[in-house]
C-alpha cells in the first residue's frame, strides 16, 4: 500500500515537471515569434521608407531636369525676340529710305523735265542746282532717319539682352540655394536615421523642419514671380512723344 502511493506521488511529481516544461517551452517559443514579427515589421518599416527616399529623389531629379528644361527654352526664346527686333528695325529702317531716296529721284525727275521746258538759261540753271541741292539734302535725311531707327533698335535689343542676363543670373542664384538647401536636409535626414535618443531627434527635427520650411520659401521665390523685374522698373515705360514730321517715329 505504501508503495502505491509513493508511485502515485512520483507520477504526479513527473505530470507537473511536464506541464512546467510544457509552460516554459510554449513562452519561450511565443517570445520566439514576437521577436521574429518584430524583426520583420522593422524591416518592412526600413523597406518603406527606404522606397519613400528613392522615390522623393527621383522626383526631385525630375524637378530639376524641367526647371532646366525650361531656363533654356526661356532663353532661346528672349535670343529670339531679341533678333526678331534687330532684324524688324533693319528692314523698316531700310524700307523707309528706299521710299524717300524714290520721292527724292522722282521729285528730281519732275524738277529736271520742267527745266528742259523752260527757255530761260537763268533758270535752267538755277532749277538744276536747286534740284540737286535737294537730292543731297533728302540722301541726308534719309541717311540720318536710318541711323537713327538702327541706334534705337540696338537699344532695344540691348535692353532685352541686360534683362535675359539677369533673369539667368537670378535663376542661376535660386538654383544654387535649392540645391544647397537640398543637401541640408538629406544631412539632417541622415543623422535623424541614425540618431540613438529622443533629445536628439527632437532637435535634428526642428532643424529639418526650419531647412524644409526655408526650402519651400525659396521653391515660392523662384516660381512666384520672385525672380528679376524687367529693365527699366516694373511699371509700363511712359510713352514717346514723337516730333512732327519724323518719319521713323511711332508712339510706343
Amino acid at each position: 500500500m505504501s508503495e502505491q502511493k509513493e508511485s502515485s506521488v512520483l507520477f504526479s511529481l513527473k505530470e507537473l515537471m511536464n506541464l512546467e516544461e510544457d509552460r516554459i517551452k510554449t513562452e519561450e517559443e511565443a517570445k520566439a515569434a514576437a521577436s521574429a514579427a518584430a524583426e520583420k515589421a522593422r524591416m518592412e518599416a526600413e523597406r518603406v521608407a527606404r522606397e519613400a527616399e528613392e522615390s522623393r529623389i527621383r522626383s526631385e531629379q525630375e524637378r530639376r531636369r524641367v526647371e532646366e528644361q525650361r531656363s533654356r527654352e526661356e532663353a532661346a526664346r528672349l535670343e529670339a525676340i531679341r533678333h526678331a527686333e534687330i532684324e524688324k528695325a533693319r528692314i523698316d529702317a531700310e524700307g523707309r529710305a528706299r521710299m524717300e531716296a524714290m520721292a527724292a529721284q522722282q521729285q528730281h525727275e519732275r524738277s529736271l523735265e520742267q527745266i528742259k521746258q523752260d527757255d530761260s538759261k537763268k533758270k535752267l540753271r538755277n532749277m538744276l542746282f536747286g534740284g540737286v541741292a535737294f537730292v543731297l539734302v533728302v540722301g541726308g535725311l534719309a541717311g540720318f532717319f536710318a541711323y537713327d531707327s538702327s541706334q534705337k533698335a540696338a537699344a532695344r535689343a540691348a535692353a532685352l539682352e541686360a534683362n535675359a542676363q539677369a533673369q539667368q543670373e537670378e535663376s542661376k542664384k535660386l538654383k544654387a540655394s535649392l540645391e544647397e538647401q537640398q543637401k541640408k536636409t538629406d544631412s539632417l535626414i541622415t543623422q535623424l536615421s541614425g540618431a540613438k535618443d529622443e533629445a536628439t531627434k527632437l532637435a535634428l527635427q526642428k532643424q529639418l523642419d526650419e531647412e524644409r520650411a526655408k526650402t519651400e520659401s525659396l521653391k515660392k521665390t523662384s516660381g512666384g514671380g520672385g525672380g528679376p523685374r524687367p529693365a527699366g522698373g516694373g511699371d509700363a515705360p511712359a510713352k514717346k512723344k514723337c516730333t512732327p514730321g519724323d518719319p521713323l517715329c511711332t508712339d510706343i
